[in-house]
């Protein structure tokens, strides 16, 4: 959920930025996002509402949802990369879509059910931030598994500046990641931090030199070359840790672990290492 309409000012076109190449297997194309490959293995989807800061109303979120798992399914990806423009991830929801809503209407409609999309994909999702990630943007943001950031980067979650709260999942991701106080302080405030904040509060990594998207390519390349169930199963083990005890956390991880030695994968990933080779890769 967000809450924050900035300036609809327009900013550059984000495909000019963020199109660097095409797959050879055919795309479905969306109105609001954009789909390229810029590496074997990745897959780039762009948030592409310039006129709007790329804000979320309910056509761009079912766009977004469907890029997402299409590229979830699609067996040639590895590992998928969410990203919008120089000037904004997301500067939050459309207001306009939502400030008429009664308490009936969302209640009974379940709004904002579907938020939870990215946390449900079984690959790896990188989010590239730069400029705002503000209000949904930012939850839309959290639910990534590694969040990359520009210095441009401005997040926040201002919903209580609209006589809201975060309702996307912004004040549970931030109270686990960065602890009751600092949470309580973004989501009461509504105060917008920098990413060199954010980065010391552990929200993100900054990239400083170079293009975050191009950062985010090579880290997703990087994933996108390991054996694809260790990968996923990887992620399944640290989400497992925000939803168990320690203790079930680690019987988890090892029954995981042991799992993995039924796989083709193992025994080529082991034998080549002994075998001072590169792995050859099957996912099986």
């Amino acid at each position: 959920m967000s809450f924050v309409a900035l300036s609809r000012s327009t900013f550059r076109h984000a495909s000019s930025a963020r199109f660097f190449s095409t797959s050879l297997r055919v795309q479905r194309e969306y109105a609001n996002v954009l789909v390229s490959r810029p590496s074997p293995g990745v897959a780039l989807i762009t948030l592409n509402r310039p006129k709007a800061l790329n804000a979320l109303n309910a056509a761009h979120f079912q766009d977004i949802s469907d890029a997402m798992k299409e590229a979830d399914e699609d067996a040639s990806v590895g590992a998928i990369i969410l990203t919008g423009s120089e000037r904004a991830f997301a500067a939050g929801a459309d207001i306009k879509e939502m400030k008429d809503k009664s308490f009936a209407e969302a209640y009974t409609a379940n709004f904002l059910a579907d938020w939870e999309v990215i946390t449900k994909l079984k690959k790896p999702v990188i989010a590239a931030v730069s400029g705002y990630a503000l209000g949904g943007g930012l939850e839309l943001a959290l639910q990534a598994d590694i969040l990359l950031a520009a210095p441009s980067a401005q997040l926040g979650q201002p919903e209580v500046n609209l006589g809201v709260i975060p309702g996307g999942g912004g004040t549970q991701r931030l109270a686990h990641l960065i602890g009751k106080s600092r949470a309580m302080e973004l989501v009461l405030t509504g105060r917008i931090i920098g990413a060199d904040e954010a980065e010391r509060w552990g929200i993100v990594r900054v990239v400083r030199e170079g293009s975050v998207v191009d950062e985010a390519v090579k880290v997703a390349s990087d994933i996108a070359s390991k054996g694809r169930i260790a990968v996923n199963a990887g992620k399944e083990a640290v989400n497992a840790a925000f939803e168990m005890s320690l203790a079930e956390g680690l019987r988890f991880e090892k029954r995981l672990f042991h799992a993995l030695f039924s796989t083709k994968d193992q025994k080529e990933g082991m034998a080549a290492f002994a075998e001072k080779r590169r792995a050859e890769w099957t996912h099986s």
